[in-house]
């Protein structure tokens, strides 16, 4: 098995910043891919959240 040299740990986020992060998506002409980078986070991360608060898994 390869060892990794760059070790990335894993950032956990809280459901509230989560939450703000959604619903900053959800203004009027908002960009996911400029708020991700606002919030230094991947677009793919914003994406999945907002599934998650659609599906009741990050509380509003």
């Amino acid at each position: 098995m390869p060892k990794y040299k760059n070790h990335k740990k894993t950032l956990k986020y809280s459901d509230e910043f989560k939450g703000k992060a959604v619903v900053l998506t959800h203004q009027k002409d908002a960009r996911v891919k400029v708020i991700a980078e606002m919030l230094d986070i991947h677009p793919f991360m914003l994406f999945r959240w907002s599934k998650e608060y659609a599906e009741g898994i990050i509380p509003e």
